[in-house]
């Protein structure tokens, strides 16, 4: 969804764990597909991945454990609900100067970037 969406260039780093579902083969050849690059976490080493962590352990609090959903689709349905229209469009986040991350990314997108050398 967030390949036909954003349609990210190539050279994309997506960072994950090492679940097993991210270390498939089918993945990493999607992935491979579309020009990105995967960075899992080191074995037994969470802190890696602790923002990753902390969006899902936000996402249970505020809307999973606080749903009793009838059936899959409809924890889809909401969850997916959660994520575009709320945690990305409105929710505040500290990090971001109290801005929500769709309205970060308007705001840094609208900045021009800085000029870098091309010596090397």
């Amino acid at each position: 969804m967030a390949v036909q969406q954003r349609k990210p260039v190539p050279g994309l780093l997506l960072h994950s764990d090492r679940g097993s579902q991210y270390a498939s083969l089918e993945y990493q050849s999607l992935l491979d597909q579309h020009g990105i690059r995967c960075s899992m976490s080191r074995k037994r080493n969470c802190w890696d991945n602790a923002v990753m962590e902390r969006f899902f352990l936000k996402l249970k609090m505020e809307r999973v454990w606080q749903q009793d959903y009838a059936n899959q689709g409809e924890a889809q349905r909401d969850i997916a609900d959660y994520i575009v229209r709320f945690y990305n469009g409105i929710r505040l986040h500290s990090k971001l100067g109290y801005l929500s991350p769709a309205a970060y990314e308007r705001k840094m997108a609208a900045i021009p970037p800085i000029p870098v050398s091309e010596m090397i």
